[in-house]
């Protein structure tokens, strides 16, 4: 039997993060600069319904039945059996790389849950449809995060913009013209599930005032999409600026990532904010298209670790 190969890319939520996890919209792209990439290897000699799994990325090499079954691997290769109504996997070694940096809000955990179930299920002959490897990939999450929005599954699955609200369909957006983004990591490490449990004891300690603060990202969500479908997109940049300012007052912004927002805009972006669950991770530049060298340079200098640049269009393309 020959060698599966899938992959998946990361993702950007452009607008809306943490507000979309209280029923606001939000918007997120797939950034294909980055990606997992799980190769199937049948194993002829193994044990029949041995799983080998080998992650150098993490240090991981083990078999499935050594493997918890709450770890985020064992949840997606339990979940990809059950959903394919079949016994267990032949016996299969599972290689997952990734370039995609963890816990840097770029979708690793998601793009990992989303290979991995493509990978497990082509191998037997029985590929998932892009739903079914979403709700596989969000019961990862759910493992990871706790109280996840869905986005980071749904974006990675469909490899396409999308308009996200929870619980109801996802709607894809057409890009009416190209835009850059640069993307910058702090190089400090904050879990989603901790900054998203952390904000829910504040919204329960004052609800009416957060539910206020959700309002208005959802009004930048929305003006956000009409610009992105119809209008200018440098429109966006202001946008961004004060959905960052609404994260802040959220308290899921920190110095770090403030540090590089404002390096960016005083670099010539158009607009800046971070992206993902805050504490740390990454932030996001709107630029104009030619600068994203001289603005990669000057977040260098703010202290970012990394830099990464992509162009958002209707295909995704990053």
């Amino acid at each position: 039997m020959p060698a599966i190969a899938s992959s998946a890319p990361g993702k950007m939520i452009l607008f809306g993060e943490h507000s979309v996890v209280y029923s606001r919209p939000a918007i997120a792209v797939p950034f294909l600069g980055v990606k997992v990439k799980v190769t199937a290897l049948a194993n002829p000699l193994a044990p029949a319904g041995q799983v080998k799994i080998e992650a150098p990325d993490i240090g991981l090499q083990t078999t499935l039945d050594q493997l918890p079954v709450d770890h985020p691997i064992a949840i997606v290769i339990h979940a990809v059996i059950e959903t394919l109504g079949i016994r267990s996997l032949p016996a299969v070694t599972l290689r997952i790389t990734s370039s995609i940096p963890i816990t840097a809000g770029l979708g690793s955990s998601a793009a990992s849950a989303v290979a991995l179930a493509r990978a497990a299920s082509s191998f037997v002959g029985y590929p998932l449809t892009n739903e079914q490897v979403s709700q596989i990939a969000f019961r990862s999450e759910q493992r990871l995060h706790g109280n996840p929005s869905g986005i980071d599954n749904t974006v990675v699955a469909y490899a396409q913009p999308v308009y996200y609200i929870r619980d109801k369909p996802i709607e894809f957006i057409k890009v009416a013209a190209p835009f850059t983004i640069v993307a910058a990591d702090t190089g400090v490490s904050a879990t989603t599930a901790d900054m998203v449990n952390a904000l829910r004891m504040r919204w329960q300690a004052d609800p009416e005032r957060h539910e206020g603060w959700f309002d208005r990202i959802a009004e930048i969500v929305d003006l956000a999409r009409s610009i992105i479908e119809h209008g200018d997109c440098a429109e966006l940049g202001p946008l961004m600026t004060r959905n960052h300012a609404l994260l802040q007052l959220l308290g899921v912004s920190s110095a770090e990532l403030d540090r590089l927002v404002d390096a960016a805009l005083k670099a010539g972006a158009l607009g800046a904010k971070l992206s993902g669950g805050g504490g740390g991770g990454n932030i996001i530049a709107l630029v104009p298209a030619g600068s994203e060298e001289s603005i990669a340079g000057a977040l260098i200098e703010a202290g970012a670790v990394w830099t990464k640049s992509t162009v958002v269009s209707s295909r995704g393309d990053s």
